[in-house]
């Protein structure tokens, strides 16, 4: 597939994002970007957030993880389910009730100043990271694929990867992303089949030859109780994803401000539970393409791509739709899925990280009205800017596969975050605010050497993802150092 008809699909693709952010973006105050003005449907949002939740990482990312991992993702995955079972009921009636546009509004009113900007500190970065991870991986394609062969530096792509998704946010905010997720989440999917149903129809397989196929049972399986030892041990996993969950969802601006922007209560909960169940079975889905890759590729003789000298499994799925002689239409199909799936989350994430820094840190509420959504544009470049740098900087970095590498971060930047929210939500005591910011980063220190050294310290223990259970456990244990003695807190902030 020649690299000016990739460009042509994308051109075409955000023309399409163009139009919807022009009628969604017609009132550009302050309420539409950050809340939507409180009237998206329910089943829109939940919708959309399919495509937010598993983004071009997962697109590309999981299904090259199967060759090392199987279909151990799938142990996280459920752990996923109830994560959110308890995101709709336990933290999304709290921030309905309270109001809030900023969900780390909470800690400001149950433990103080400090706490709130340490919370909205961590989510910056998590959330800067994250976003910086995803959107590496598609330029990083983008640049393999098509702008090598142009000779435009990797550097340039980057800048026009995020100009684009600042051209069609910067009006509408969360609104246009609402109805852009929508659109992508369409586009994601149905590449995701097609592309399963052009690899089967290649192979002369069904459906169900694949999975009683010799070569898919040394990919599939899905649970491993074996080691206990060993980071994919089914406990760990499980845990360790119901516990992803609730930190990057529940407690990450950029996702709740989706659900936030819900009639009601009640319709954000729908929202949040009936992603949970869709998720399985896409995710499902994506692993079960992973596998298909790798047989193809295998019967193929086709080579897994090797970038700086690195074998690079995250390249496969884009390497066989492209170059991999099973047509034009895969290529299409593959390249609409991949843009839809990067920007789907990219998008919402600038629009989180600009409202989190007005809100947070720039307090824009209270600041005069003829100078509020100047801000927010301002603001909104700013964090555009930033997003370019860190991706940069990760082509010179970053060598791991991507959805590892994101998951072990988030283990790190949002552990702090669980161990607020599980300390301000479930006791009732009150902490010496000022000293905040020193146990979260304490915390992180702690957590870094404990999964480093844990071999050591506990006779050949990896940790996986419940790291992020350890961090925010470390996080809980030091607020409790520096409590002070209980008072009433306000029925407003824990009384649910």
């Amino acid at each position: 597939m020649k690299p000016i008809y990739i460009l042509s699909l994308i051109a075409i693709y955000f023309c399409i994002l163009l139009i919807i952010a022009y009628f969604t973006g017609k009132n550009d105050s302050n309420e539409t970007f950050f809340k939507a003005n409180k009237k998206s449907p329910w089943y829109i949002v939940a919708f959309g957030m399919v495509g937010a939740s598993l983004s071009g990482v997962t697109f590309i990312s999981i299904p090259g993880w199967v060759q090392s991992s199987q279909f151990s993702y799938m142990q996280i995955v459920f752990g996923y389910l109830f994560g959110y079972l308890v995101i709709a009921y336990v933290l999304i009636p709290i921030y309905y009730n309270m109001q809030v546009t900023s969900i780390y509004e909470f800690l400001k009113h149950r433990f103080g100043p400090t706490s709130h900007k340490t919370g909205a500190f961590f989510f910056f970065v998590s959330r800067v990271l994250g976003s910086a991870f995803r959107l590496f991986l598609v330029a990083s394609v983008l640049q393999y694929y098509i702008f090598d062969a142009w000779n435009i530096p990797f550097e340039i792509t980057v800048v026009l990867s995020i100009l684009l998704i600042w051209v069609y946010t910067f009006r509408g905010g969360i609104k246009t992303v609402i109805w852009t997720d929508a659109l992508q989440t369409i586009f994601m999917l149905f590449a995701l089949f097609a592309t399963i149903f052009i690899i089967l129809n290649k192979l002369n397989w069904s459906v169900s030859e694949l999975f009683t196929s010799a070569e898919f049972k040394n990919y599939g399986k899905i649970f491993f109780f074996d080691d206990f030892n060993n980071s994919k041990h089914f406990i760990k996993s499980f845990l360790g994803g119901m516990f992803i969950a609730i930190a990057m969802t529940g407690l990450d601006q950029d996702m709740m401000q989706r659900n936030l922007t819900c009639k009601n209560t009640k319709e954000s909960q729908w929202n949040v539970i009936s992603l949970g169940f869709v998720l399985i079975i896409v995710n499902f889905v994506f692993l079960t393409l992973g596998a298909l890759l790798f047989i193809y590729s295998e019967k193929s003789g086709i080579a897994i791509p090797v970038v700086d000298g690195v074998i690079k499994t995250d390249l496969l799925y884009p390497e066989l739709a492209i170059n991999g002689g099973l047509g034009i239409s895969i290529g299409i199909f593959f390249v609409l899925g991949l843009i839809a799936a990067a920007y789907s989350s990219a998008d919402g994430a600038l629009t989180a990280l600009t409202t989190s820094y007005c809100i947070d840190f720039l307090d824009i509420e209270n600041r005069e009205k003829s100078t509020q959504e100047s801000l927010r544009k301002k603001v909104h470049v700013g964090i555009s800017v930033l997003m370019i740098l860190v991706i940069i900087i990760f082509r010179y970095v970053l060598e791991e596969n991507v959805i590892s590498s994101l998951l072990l971060v988030a283990s790190y930047t949002y552990g702090p975050l669980l161990g607020l929210f599980t300390f301000g939500i479930f006791t009732k005591y009150r902490i010496k605010d000022k000293y905040v910011w020193i146990i979260a980063i304490v915390s992180l220190i702690l957590s870094y050497l404990l999964n480093v050294y844990s071999t050591r310290l506990f006779n050949g223990y990896v940790f996986g993802y419940e790291l992020l259970i350890a961090n925010g456990l470390i996080t809980f244990v030091g607020l409790l150092i520096i409590k002070t003695p209980k008072k009433e807190i306000s029925e407003k902030v824990i009384n649910q």
